[in-house]
């Protein structure tokens, strides 16, 4: 990790540490896709959050708000020093995000599998409207188990909104096991081109890769995108990396924390 994606999970651990529990496997896991697509593809005004022209993010997977909530205080939405009230009584940043607390949260998220029907809506409102702006949906893996994850893909495709992008954490373990386990995903590119996107699979955490490929986007401009995004759950801590306990973590140890601490000097 470079010292950037470094300083990114600092401000997370801060708000875990600050709220005593969250979803650390899960935020960590995307710091990498987020990070790219707002310092390199998305446009957006953090003075400005609800500017009519701006792409839409919906962190569909709305359990990883803090690595969310991170790269947006780092982009000026918030003051970083909110960071540390993440799920105190009185906090806008809640263990999901919500529309309309938040500036530039796009959609209340939490329930898994809404995301993308969202994003699917707003992207074909886009399409109707003749705007330019696009919409770009981060879903789990374990999420894409949701039936609504599918039914919304086919009406993406029936609609050819090259304007829409998915990227699938797929970190290949959800809240309590393995993905092939629990209910194998494979073969999961498949399945999305099947589905009637246009595919491609990239290794999660490679910020360069990431760029070059978001640059390319739309894969396809008569069909919807996906991306699969190879990454690791807990991805930057060692004792946290593929262990499902992670996946949720309250309760936190002194030495947890100092470990955690550790690792990102």
């Amino acid at each position: 990790m470079d010292d950037r994606s470094k300083y990114l999970r600092k401000l997370i651990v801060d708000a875990l540490v600050g709220g005593g529990r969250g979803h650390l496997g899960s935020s960590m896991s995307m710091v990498e896709i987020l990070r790219t697509l707002y310092d390199s593809f998305l446009n957006y005004r953090p003075t400005d959050p609800s500017w009519n022209d701006r792409d839409r993010l919906i962190l569909s997977k709305g359990h990883g708000c803090l690595a969310l909530y991170a790269v947006l205080a780092d982009k000026g939405f918030f003051p970083q020093e909110e960071l540390i009230t993440f799920c105190q009584p009185t906090s806008r940043l809640g263990g999901h995000p919500e529309k309309g607390k938040l500036p530039g949260i796009e959609a209340s998220t939490g329930a898994l599998g809404h995301g993308l029907p969202m994003g699917v809506g707003m992207a074909l409102a886009a399409k109707i409207r003749k705007q330019s702006h696009r919409v770009v949906v981060i879903t789990g893996d374990g999420e894409i188990n949701e039936g609504s994850i599918w039914e919304s893909a086919m009406s993406a495709a029936k609609h050819e909104l090259s304007n829409l992008t998915v990227f699938v954490d797929y970190n290949k373990l959800q809240s309590y096991g393995p993905t092939r386990e629990v209910l194998d995903l494979e073969p999961l590119s498949d399945k999305w081109r099947s589905f009637g996107f246009a595919v491609e699979e990239i290794d999660g955490h490679n910020v360069q890769a990431l760029e070059q490929l978001m640059q390319r986007l739309p894969l396809n401009h008569q069909k919807p995108t996906a991306i699969i995004c190879h990454t690791i759950k807990g991805k930057g801590f060692p004792f946290a990396e593929g262990q499902a306990k992670w996946h949720h973590k309250s309760r936190l140890q002194d030495e947890e924390i100092s470990a955690m601490y550790d690792c990102l000097r």
